[in-house]
């Protein structure tokens, strides 16, 4: 994250999300797409009622935190150039939908029984902190440069939530599923850091 921090720093737009000053090159968020996407999917998680078990309350979040991975992936492969970004794309959009449908089916079946409201406080927490850094984020307009920037904010927040349901959560199902999210969320957080650093938008 230090990495991409400093990158946005470089371009002088640290801690100035709408980009107005220079709108020849930067565009501002309320009317960029992928932010709008994620703006979206952030609306949906904060609207949901905790029931303070971590298993739970993680299931309904991340198969929401998929969904917007999904939206914005989607648009990636509709507006995006990048072959690498693309494929990236297509490869989420498969392994995210296949993640979903296992969340599904566990929130089905599953009967929320434990009360850890620590788990709540925490992942509160980490929502407030998320909306902050996808905040920091300088778009541009390009769907290329747009759908990396934000994955990249996005894949960050996941892999947290992973950790948190493991420090908190106690489903085999559930857990397995964390340790699998946090470990591809990793590897593609590495890739969009690369890509980012070697199409910087100035």
């Amino acid at each position: 994250m230090k990495n991409l921090i400093f990158l946005i720093a470089s371009i002088g737009v640290f801690g100035f999300p709408s980009c107005k000053d220079n709108d020849s090159e930067f565009q501002a968020h309320d009317e960029n797409e992928m932010m709008g996407l994620m703006h979206d999917m952030m609306a949906v998680m904060d609207n949901m009622t905790p029931t303070n078990d971590p298993d739970q309350d993680w299931a309904m979040m991340m198969r929401a935190h998929h969904q917007g991975a999904i939206s914005m992936a989607n648009l990636e492969l509709q507006k995006g150039d990048d072959a690498a970004l693309r494929d990236m794309a297509t490869e989420m959009i498969n392994k995210q939908q296949a993640e979903i449908a296992t969340l599904t089916a566990y929130l089905n079946s599953h009967t929320p029984h434990l009360s850890k409201p620590e788990f709540t406080q925490k992942m509160m927490e980490h929502m407030e902190h998320s909306e902050k850094d996808k905040d920091l984020q300088a778009l541009t307009g390009d769907t290329d440069h747009d759908f990396a920037a934000m994955m990249f904010v996005h894949h960050e927040s996941g892999i947290k939530m992973a950790e948190l349901l493991l420090e908190y959560g106690e489903d085999n199902e559930t857990r397995q599923l964390a340790e699998q999210v946090k470990e591809d969320q990793k590897q593609e957080v590495s890739e969009l850091q690369d890509w980012l650093l070697n199409n910087k938008p100035y």
